[in-house]
């Protein structure tokens, strides 16, 4: 391990010009370990160096599962035109604003160059392309149809992400305004809620019950602000880690998002879309349902579904039908099942799973609309009344200012 990452350490992005067999003046970028192997790399192309020029990578971004999805479109894209897949990872890897995604594009071209399968060079990378990725491109470079799975899985990896991104501004929406509606209270209780304080007890006199719970709570922001905003940040930042890493929160979390109201119908639906969508392009690839089955239940993004397609694989596995396998679980719309069945009966699964996941894809695209918009005034109602009580509290000794003078 510590010889491979030493050898990565080494490689550098060279920057290269040149003339080719007729004589016409190139340039490019080839990732290597020195000039000498650029030169070597060059003349077995055919491309006579004239100037090598080390250039030194940038920090680079993470990378996003939609950037693998703009990837696999470009790369689609570059082989239904007929441009070479060495030359197609050339033009995505310098066209992308990312560096890091250049480098990894670059690694994979270095092994396709040396003679290694792409969906083995894939394979060596497994935070970025999963199973369902890499079995796909296997099947397509078996059967000798690349350009059509790979647009196939642009096609499934933009819906998913579109599907991924439609509830994250769902669910963020009514985030932020709390977390404003936070910050603007706090403001309130820390630097304004003391300045009546002193006002009102020049004044002298009983305050009102309201005023008194205001300016207690002021008192607390005051003297524990520290602990609330610690409390806080720390408590999300520990519970959105034991989220993403510890399997028992997942699951609680995965079980307890399609127990919410209104926000789980919405979960579901997309789950529902997102496993449609996987199996219908397994089935279009060729792959087994058996095997197929191995990639949707990740793919679903939920726990629920997950442990529910492991059972339906067993099933299948011992004979029983897809969609009595389904329907066994209790998870998935009649709707579903029907198509599901029909597409077994007329032998275009793959076709009725694709209609379905539309469907569903729609489906969530309506309920995201009208969350939002249901979501607004929900939001004006309930701020000011947290706002408005505050404020209505505060003046309410200034209303009794005659009793209390």
């Amino acid at each position: 391990m510590a010889t491979a990452k030493s050898a990565e350490t080494k490689d550098a992005v060279f920057e290269w010009e040149g003339k080719d067999r007729n004589g016409k003046q190139v340039r490019g970028e080839t990732r290597a370990v020195g000039e000498n192997q650029v030169k070597s790399m060059l003349r077995r192309q055919g491309v006579t160096p004239t100037k090598i020029k080390k250039r030194r990578m940038r920090s680079g971004k993470s990378i996003k599962p939609k950037d693998m999805a703009i990837f696999t479109r470009q790369l689609a894209t570059m082989m239904k035109a007929g441009v070479p897949l060495l030359q197609a990872f050339d033009i995505v890897g310098r066209g992308n604003p990312n560096p890091s995604v250049t480098k990894l594009l670059s690694d994979i071209r270095s092994d396709v160059e040396t003679g290694t399968s792409l969906s083995a060079a894939f394979r060596k990378y497994p935070l970025y392309f999963d199973n369902l990725y890499c079995n796909l491109v296997e099947a397509g470079e078996s059967a000798g149809i690349l350009d059509q799975l790979l647009d196939r899985l642009a096609v499934y990896m933009e819906k998913t992400e579109a599907i991924k991104s439609k509830i994250k501004s769902a669910l963020m929406y009514p985030i932020a305004v709390l977390v404003v509606a936070f910050v603007v209270v706090s403001v309130i209780m820390i630097f304004v809620i003391p300045s009546f304080k002193q006002v009102f007890t020049s004044f002298g006199g009983e305050l009102p019950a309201p005023t008194l719970f205001v300016i207690w709570l002021s008192e607390i922001f005051i003297s524990y602000w520290w602990l609330i905003f610690g409390g806080i940040g720390g408590g999300l930042y520990f519970f959105m880690q034991a989220w993403r890493r510890n399997e028992k929160v997942q699951a609680f979390m995965d079980r307890l998002m399609l127990k919410l109201p209104i926000f789980g119908v919405m979960v579901d639906k997309s789950c529902v879309a997102r496993w449609t969508r996987t199996l219908s392009t397994m089935f279009a690839a060729g792959v087994p349902l058996v095997e197929a089955l191995d990639s949707v239940g990740g793919a679903s993004g939920n726990i629920v579904y997950q442990n529910a397609t492991q059972r339906i694989q067993q099933e299948v596995s011992t004979g029983t039908s897809l969609t009595a396998a389904m329907s066994n679980v209790n998870l998935f719309p009649s709707m579903v099942l029907q198509m599901c069945a029909i597409g077994e009966e007329s032998g275009s699964i793959d076709h009725m799973l694709g209609k379905a996941a539309d469907f569903f894809e729609a489906e969530v695209d309506d309920m995201v609309a009208g969350i939002s918009s249901l979501m607004e005034p929900i939001i004006i109602v309930v701020l000011g009344t947290v706002i408005g009580g505050i404020v209505v509290s505060m003046y309410l000794p200034i209303f009794k200012l005659g009793q209390v003078v």
